[in-house]
Order: structure tokens, then C-alpha cells, then sequence
């Protein structure tokens, strides 16, 4: 194996160079727990640490590795490696981290193509798919949608589905699998390309580990039923782990997200609600908030049936949550920088005591 089969690019290899690395191994992060990674080499699987020094320098959980990053390190053996640099990334797909309300989660790091997977039979939510898009559309990543366990409803249901899915949103391309019977499974071959790597986003249960299972021709990855009772997925798959697949594509599957939190995603929700942005040039105000203002296009659109009025909805309630992520982080830096200030002054006046 290769770097390049692992999706090594010519930007690493000069990244590497120029930071004068050549001494260090290079491996990419297959699996993350508290801390601890394991790295796949070209020599294979090591697990790993980071040094005391990147752990210090670290200002926030974005700056450690995270599953899908390229590393340098230094092997030991197959149980003991030390992880020294992180190579920079091409793309982050993240969202805003449960119950903390300033950081952010990275999801996955350097992702050529996510794929956006919802069961149609329970799981069918296109206010969630426009979530998921909008934070793949924040690090431009490329986004396919699948709809899968399509043998659970009928032909006629299933074009509604995806009829409902284009009004709202176009443009992204739209696969329909079974894992049960392998119905369309070769549609997401043929995107999968030597290299490349692939991200699955979605809830527990809409059977992401089947579909790798089905993809690896071989029962890797653990999977269960759906609870009767609640009907919803059982979290089987724990944690982040990247898989080379044998025709050389290289899957992330990911723990099922109930929550999608928004947080700097800008762009992303620009990107997505592409509708939204074009109306909002014909706005009586530049500073419109699509909310209550006379004269605001958007609303016109809405009233008109010209914008589906549920997209709409779902495109403030993620305004409103970015907003809340960016003053929750502002609070934060204050309070960082009043603590930084007053350590600052605690050791002025305690040298001035001891001299």
C-alpha cells in the first residue's frame, strides 16, 4: 500500500518538505477514543499519542487530530507511537458540540464526498438533510443524498420522496439503495473512486454500517435492529473509524447524530438556502433579517408560494442557532481574556512583592 491509496496528496507531500518532516513517518487517522488514535502507515495499523507539546499548544479540540487527518510520527512499535505535527486540512465537515454550546465538534477531517444517508421508512426528514448540507456546504465538500431501505415502501411513495426532496433541494445528486437486496448499491460504486475519501452522515439505524458491510463484501462493521418500541436506531457504531475499501475508495462511517448543531456556518447556510440569498437582494432593507420586515422579499416569497414556506422556517431556526454559537463564543473570549488580564497583573504584583 501506497500513501496515495490512502488519499495522500501532492499539497502533503510539500507540506512535508517544507516543514522539514522528512525524518517522521506520515499516517493518516483511522480511529479516535479520549485522546488516543490509531494511525494507519504504509507498514500498517499503530496506536498512538500526541506530545506533551501539541496537547499544550492546543487551543481548542479542533487542534487535535481528528479521524481522516494526515499525522507525522514516530513509531515505536506496533503498540507505542508518538504523533508530533498535524498536517493541515483540506476540509472539515463539523458541527456545533452537544451540550457545549462554544466548540465545536470535527465530524470528520479531508472529505472529497459526503454522503447524506435517510430510511425512508422512519428517518425521512428534508429539514435534517438541509442541516447535514449545510454543514458539508460550509467546507465545501461535495454532497449525495441517499435514500435507503427503499424496499420497506412502495414505487409511488418513493418518487414522492424524492420529488419532495428536489422542490426543496436541487441540484444534489439523489441515490436510492436497499442493503437488503443490494438494490442500487452499484450507483454508489461508481461514484467511489481510487483515493478519494467518503463520509456517511446520518441517524443511528439508516443503516451506514450495512452499507459498508455491503460495500466491503464482508461483515466488518457492526449492525442491529431498529427498537420497536421507540423506533429509532440503536448507536452501534461508538465511534469514527475510516476504512479502505478494496477497489480503493476510503469510507469514514460515523455514531449516528441526532443532533445537527449549527455553529460557524455561514457560508454553509448561504450555500444551501441559495433561494433565500438570491431573494434577499431584492430586499427594501440591506440589513433585512427576513423575519419582520416590510419590504422583505423573502416573506413576499413565502406569502406568494414562490418559497416553500418549511424551508424557510428551517433557514431562521439555523440563523438563530449560528447567532447563538457566535455570541456564546464572544462571551467565551471575553471571559478568556479578563482571566488572561488578571493572571497577568497576579504575577506583576507578586514579583513586585518578592523583589
Amino acid at each position: 500500500m501506497k500513501p496515495e491509496d490512502l488519499g495522500y496528496r501532492a499539497e502533503h507531500e510539500k507540506f512535508r518538505k517544507e516543514q522539514n518532516l522528512d525524518h517522521f513517518e506520515i499516517g493518516r487517522v483511522i480511529t479516535e477514543h479520549k485522546e488516543r488514535y490509531i494511525v494507519k502507515t504504509v507498514n500498517g495499523d499503530v496506536e498512538a499519542e500526541i506530545t506533551g507539546n501539541l496537547r499544550f499548544t492546543a487551543q481548542s479540540r479542533q487542534d487535535f487530530p481528528a479521524v481522516g487527518d494526515w499525522v507525522a510520527l514516530t513509531v515505536y512499535d506496533v503498540h507505542f507511537a508518538i504523533i508530533h505535527h498535524l498536517f493541515p486540512r483540506f476540509s472539515t465537515i463539523s458541527r456545533q458540540a452537544v451540550g457545549k454550546p462554544d466548540e465545536i465538534q470535527i465530524i470528520a477531517a479531508n472529505i472529497d464526498v459526503a454522503f447524506i444517508i435517510q430510511a425512508v421508512d422512519r428517518d425521512f426528514n428534508i429539514n435534517r438533510l438541509e442541516r447535514y448540507l449545510t454543514i458539508c456546504n460550509t467546507s465545501k465538500v461535495e454532497s449525495v443524498i441517499v435514500l435507503s431501505k427503499i424496499d420497506l415502501i412502495s414505487n409511488s411513495l418513493l418518487e414522492d420522496l424524492v420529488a419532495q426532496i428536489k422542490l426543496r433541494i436541487p441540484n444534489i445528486p439523489i441515490l436510492t439503495i436497499s442493503n437488503a437486496n443490494s438494490q442500487g448499491l452499484a450507483s454508489i460504486q461508481e461514484i467511489i473512486q481510487k483515493g478519494k475519501t467518503y463520509c456517511l452522515l446520518g441517524s443511528s439505524g439508516v443503516g451506514k454500517s450495512t452499507l459498508i458491510n455491503n460495500l466491503l463484501g464482508a461483515g466488518l462493521m457492526k449492525t442491529d435492529h431498529i427498537s420497536v418500541q421507540t423506533q429509532r436506531g440503536r448507536h452501534v457504531t461508538s465511534h469514527r473509524e475510516l476504512i479502505v475499501l478494496e477497489q480503493g475508495g476510503i469510507i469514514i462511517d460515523n455514531p449516528g447524530m441526532r443532533e445537527v448543531g449549527i455553529a460557524d456556518h455561514s457560508q454553509g447556510i448561504e450555500r444551501t438556502f441559495f433561494q433565500i440569498v438570491q431573494l434577499s437582494g431584492n430586499c427594501k432593507y440591506a440589513d433585512c433579517t427576513h423575519t419582520n420586515e416590510v419590504g422583505c422579499a423573502v416573506i413576499e416569497a413565502v406569502e406568494l408560494n414562490l418559497l416553500d414556506s418549511d424551508s424557510y422556517q428551517n433557514y431562521l431556526k439555523m440563523e438563530r442557532e449560528k447567532s447563538h454559537y457566535e455570541a456564546s463564543t464572544l462571551e467565551k473570549r471575553k471571559k478568556d481574556k479578563a482571566f488572561g488580564k488578571m493572571m497577568k497583573n497576579y504575577k506583576k504584583d507578586r514579583n513586585s512583592f518578592t523583589h
